[in-house]
């Protein structure tokens, strides 16, 4: 798949489900629950044990119909290994152009992560597709605003405090896709394995996204 058509599937529906579990066990059938509920991208952290083997099985499982990831990325290695395990995406907490550089080479999209302006300036100039604002609960939809007001270049993807009630407002101050963590795959779910539920919460999100871009 081309970096294109990746970066089409992270902006198209926009909800990027951030999965980060105590156990890689029942995660392909999360995976088959966030698909069923039109969640088409997805990021497995790096703190997930046996993070790598579940990205590989997705990758080849889903083939064509889930753009997955490799989230919590801080170092150039991990990248490049995700990579070659099957991941289509990158994504880290903070900024660090070693690791924007390592996914421009191997030409996977990477959303690097940042806070304040001037990192976020400093992932768009050091290549880095998007820019994640993280942790984004404690300043809402009004900092990603403030930020793009002088920086309107920048393709923020919000991650943190996004919630079907917080999507409006987080597309309408100019995000471009939002990630979405634990109220969307929560502990309790995956715990119980209550695929239904997280359909259901997934179809939810979407439906939310789409009305705010309507």
């Amino acid at each position: 798949m081309t970096k294109p058509e990746i970066l089409r599937g992270l902006l198209d529906p926009g909800i990027i489900a951030i999965i980060r579990a105590d156990s890689s066990a029942h995660l392909v059938e999360a995976a088959e629950a966030l698909l069923a509920g039109g969640v088409t991208a997805m990021e497995v952290t790096m703190t997930t044990p046996g993070a790598l083997a579940t990205i590989s099985e997705i990758a080849t499982r889903f083939a064509g119909k889930i753009f997955i990831g490799v989230g919590s990325v801080i170092d150039p290695g991990t990248a490049q290994e995700a990579i070659v395990a099957g991941a289509q995406f990158v994504v880290t907490p903070v900024t660090k152009p070693a690791v924007i550089a390592v996914c421009n080479e191997l030409g996977k999209p990477i959303a690097s992560g940042a806070f304040t302006p001037t990192e976020a300036l400093l992932a768009h100039e050091s290549g880095a597709d998007f820019v994640k604002i993280f942790p984004s609960e404690f300043l809402g939809p009004a900092y990603i605003r403030s930020i793009l007001a002088p920086l309107p270049m920048l393709r923020l993807i919000p991650t943190g405090g996004v919630t079907p009630a917080t999507v409006g407002a987080f597309i309408q101050a100019g995000s471009v896709a939002l990630g979405v963590g634990s109220s969307l795959v929560s502990r309790d779910i995956l715990q119980t394995q209550n695929w239904p539920a997280l359909t259901a919460t997934a179809r939810t999100f979407i439906a939310a996204i789409r009305a705010a871009r309507a």
